[in-house]
Order: structure tokens, then C-alpha cells, then sequence
């Protein structure tokens, strides 16, 4: 269970890419790669979900949690390049309705 974080900060953009699974042993190590950038005022943060091939209910509430924190801060949460799976883990919870995801993928993050 492998999990590698790249994060590129350019002004309140932020662009991440994610790669490997996403699960109880990994998430942590996510939300703390996360958490003090999704605290910023304004954020706009772009994840790149397009590499992570699993993701359990840790995963989603890593997810929900930066979503809460970016929007209490003026910001924006975009999860781009989920696999049908992935998308459908966020549709069945109804995150989808709420959340800003996409298939394609944004962001500058390579």
C-alpha cells in the first residue's frame, strides 16, 4: 500500500497529484499533505485523482474534510481524472451532488 503525494503551489493555486491507493494506512499521510494548504484563504486546489487505482471510506473522508476546510476558507475543491469506480464511490455517497469532480484532468501537476 503505496501512496506518493506531488503538490505544486503557484500563488492560491494549488495542483495536486496523487498516485497509488487511498485507504486507512495512506490517508493519513494524504490529509496531513493536504491540510495546512486547504486552511489558506482563497485556495483553489485541483487533485488529480487520475493515477490512485483504489479508495475506501478513509479516502472520502479525507476528501470531505478538505472540501469543509477549503470552503469555510473562501476556496474551491476540484477532484479531477476519477476512474468510473472512483466516480461512482462519490456518486453513491452523494458526494457527487456537492463536490467538483470530473473525469478529465486539470490542473498542472505532471
Amino acid at each position: 500500500m503505496n501512496l506518493t503525494i506531488d503538490l505544486n503551489e503557484n500563488d492560491k493555486v494549488i495542483d495536486v497529484k496523487v498516485n497509488g491507493e487511498i485507504d486507512a494506512y495512506t490517508a493519513p499521510k494524504l490529509k496531513d499533505a493536504l491540510s495546512s494548504s486547504a486552511e489558506e484563504e482563497n485556495v483553489v486546489m485541483n487533485v488529480d485523482l487520475s493515477e490512485v487505482s483504489y479508495m475506501d471510506s478513509t479516502g472520502l473522508g479525507v476528501f470531505v474534510g478538505l472540501f469543509k476546510t477549503i470552503n469555510a476558507n473562501g476556496g474551491q475543491l476540484y477532484l479531477n481524472g476519477l476512474s468510473e469506480r472512483l466516480k461512482r464511490l462519490f456518486e453513491i455517497t452523494g458526494l457527487g451532488d456537492i463536490m467538483n469532480i470530473n473525469s478529465e484532468v486539470k490542473g498542472g501537476v505532471e
